[in-house]
């Protein structure tokens, strides 16, 4: 096959490799970090991306991307498929499953997760305090899209419940997928936990979720195949996404 991978610069090393050992041609785009930040302006730029890709030259087009705070929901797919692994944020990718990820969280509730590509790709700037930026868009889309479904009451609920652990975030974890040694990134990631009472923990990764995005290998339960002509929209259970016809 020949495809179009769009992807956000954080996992630049992880899709690079991954297309090197690939047996489809691969061309490949990548949109800076910042974009996570303000999920309509990413959504208005990975969808000019997406129309400006000649649909003559490609069987699909593949994001490297997740729901991330909504910021894919609406992006429609042109005369040819677009290809989207089915995660809540990109951390799915880097541990290789969703359940790896859920196992995870559901042990250490309150981690903020860092790789060889945030770092690199933070522009030198990296938080301290995550819970000021990035989580706060996300704590905001995620509360619209209650309200929307549950009403305001059920959403306050909701949100109170899910994200009591947001703000008080108690471990730092760095995950390593086996690329390259960083030591240097890894005391980045323990003098952040220092510097915030956090314990420090380093992380397995796996690639098994990108290798298998980037060489067509779309099964349905992990990976959503979006038609022509369709959009993608959150599904508020646990697929994650689907689509729909425009």
């Amino acid at each position: 096959m020949h495809l179009k991978i769009i992807s956000c610069n954080v996992l630049f090393r992880e899709v690079c490799l991954a297309a090197a050992y690939s047996e489809n041609v691969i061309d490949m785009e990548f949109l800076e970090k910042g974009l996570h930040d303000e999920p309509d302006k990413m959504r208005e730029v990975i969808q000019t991306r997406i129309d400006a890709t000649d649909e003559k030259l490609y069987d699909a087009i593949v994001l490297v991307y997740a729901l991330c705070s909504n910021g894919l929901a609406n992006i429609n797919a042109p005369g040819i498929p677009l290809i989207i692994p089915k995660a809540h944020d990109c951390i799915t990718l880097f541990l290789g499953s969703k359940e790896s990820y859920m196992e995870h969280h559901n042990r250490v509730p309150g981690t903020y997760y860092y790789t060889s590509g945030w770092l690199e790709r933070s522009g030198g700037k990296v938080q301290n305090n995550p819970q000021s930026s990035q989580d706060q868009v996300k704590l905001k889309s995620k509360y619209q899209q209650y309200v929307e479904k549950y009403g305001e009451d059920n959403a306050k609920y909701l949100m109170e419940f899910e994200n009591s652990w947001v703000n008080n975030y108690t471990c730092a974890a760095y995950i390593d997928v086996g690329l390259v040694e960083f030591p240097e990134y890894e005391e980045k990631v323990r003098h952040i936990a220092e510097q915030n009472n956090w314990t420090y923990e380093k992380l397995t990764g796996n690639m098994r979720l990108i290798k298998d995005l980037i060489d067509g290998k779309w099964n349905k339960d992990e990976f959503l195949t979006v038609p022509p002509h369709h959009k993608i929209v959150p599904s508020y259970d646990e697929g994650i996404i689907t689509c729909k016809l425009l």
